[in-house]
């Protein structure tokens, strides 16, 4: 099938380019210029829209297997898509694990079926996510992971993380670090401050976020290996990152739309919707992610997703799950508060969501050119409106955004070439 983009605005990382048709054949881009009259089976008129690379998410969670009352690899992927993301990296945090090469396989086999977008697994780093003995990065590697990460549990001893840093690394496989020491959180519920003191509800200091950031610092440093700090979210974390690129460490980073529009106040009210892990923190942590992104300290926005069945929400504020839905909001939320007020432009939000996701995973996209996928996003950049939590293609519908007035709709999403995603 020949499909025809017309009179679109591209955007990419590094160049903007007004008023462009793109030729897409054989699932490729073939072709990008002014007035491509082919003979084509499908035109779309993309006049006043941008159009992007398909968004990249290097982190979120898609509850496949073991868990798909909350979310499955169909459901998450089209959620997805609505999102305008062409590739997604889900979590190991399933059950049973994504430990092994068996599990990959099952995963990659069931998307390649049911999924819209392209889906490629995180494998984890220690058997059963228990922290202890690594688990077989090669064989999993070989059958489909982009990474490995223990993400929705730290690995507590470091010396697991040296030797993971070093193993991952002969694999060219980059290990994504969840930051949190336990001893310090002590089970807590939000951020430690003076919200939590007044909700009675036990918190978690940015010290416990604070440490483990130091230590994969230390560890990567020491080893000369890659590390990625998943969802950064203090102050503290951000100068350490800082200084430590400044110095040459290969450390990269991500945080997620609610560290940069949201603080711990969201969760008045015991707003579970607000629970999250790391929990949202003060104002002046959200400045310095903010400043993160703003200056490269922070490399990509990724999501996070996390959905949970309503009544594993609709609990006491300490029993709820950790977690929001991420798809369906990340471009409109990042597009709202950090492009609009002139803190990215179009260009660098680009290379955020789309380009260095790609090269942090080692993944072939978050470009538009010929030869490339024809993964593609067009978006209208200036339509106004109110996030409706149950408009959602997700199963879940967790989420502390619902209301929230926002600028830029997905209009299409294209992986491949093919329409997954149009705007209703």
């Amino acid at each position: 099938m020949k499909l025809l983009i017309k009179n679109g605005t591209i955007i990419t990382s590094d160049r903007t380019e007004v008023n462009r048709d793109i030729l897409i054949e054989d699932n490729k881009i073939s072709c990008i210029g002014e007035g491509i009259s082919d003979a084509v089976d499908q035109i779309i008129d993309a006049k006043g829209l941008a159009v992007l690379p398909g968004l990249v998410d290097a982190h979120c969670h898609l509850r496949d297997p073991g868990y798909e009352y909350k979310e499955d690899i169909k459901s998450g992927s089209m959620s997805a898509a609505k999102g305008g993301f062409t590739s997604i990296a889900c979590m190991p945090n399933t059950n049973p694990v994504i430990d092994n090469e068996s599990i990959v396989r099952t995963i990659m086999e069931k998307a390649s079926h049911e999924a819209v977008v392209n889906v490629y697994p995180i494998g984890a780093i220690t058997k059963g996510l228990e922290g202890n003995e690594l688990a077989e990065m090669g064989s999993m590697k070989a059958a489909g992971i982009v990474a490995v990460s223990d993400d929705g549990k730290p690995v507590m001893q470091a010396s697991v993380m040296k030797k993971a840093l070093i193993y991952a690394g002969g694999f060219g496989l980059t290990v994504i670090s969840h930051c949190e020491d336990l001893n310090l959180a002590e089970g807590g519920s939000m951020n430690e401050g003076e919200t939590s003191t007044r909700l009675g509800i036990h918190g978690i200091p940015s010290a416990a976020e604070d440490v483990m950031v130091s230590r994969e610092i230390i560890l990567s440093e020491y080893t000369g290996m890659p590390v990625h700090i998943a969802h950064v979210s203090t102050k503290g974390a951000v100068e350490m990152i800082r200084q430590a690129k400044k110095r040459g460490v290969l450390v990269t980073a991500e945080t997620c739309p609610h560290y940069f529009t949201l603080t711990e106040k969201a969760c008045e009210g015991y707003n579970t919707n607000a629970k999250m892990n790391p929990p949202l923190r003060t104002q002046e942590d959200v400045d310095a992610v903010i400043q993160g992104l703003k200056d490269g300290t922070i490399d990509i926005i990724a999501t996070d997703h996390a959905p949970h069945h309503f009544d594993e929400k609709n609990v006491e504020f300490e029993m709820a799950l950790n977690g929001i839905v991420g798809f369906e909001t990340a471009l409109p939320l990042a597009l709202t508060y950090l492009v609009r007020p002139g803190i990215l432009d179009l260009n660098q939000l680009v290379d955020k969501m789309s380009t260095k996701p790609s090269r942090i995973l080692k993944i072939d996209k978050g470009d538009i050119r010929a030869g490339a996928d024809a993964d593609l996003v067009l978006v209208n950049l200036d339509e106004e409106y109110t996030i409706d939590t149950n408009e959602f293609l997700s199963k879940s519908k967790n989420s502390p955004f619902g209301g929230f007035k926002v600028t830029g709709r997905v209009k299409y999403t294209l992986v491949g070439g093919r329409i997954v995603y149009q705007d209703r």
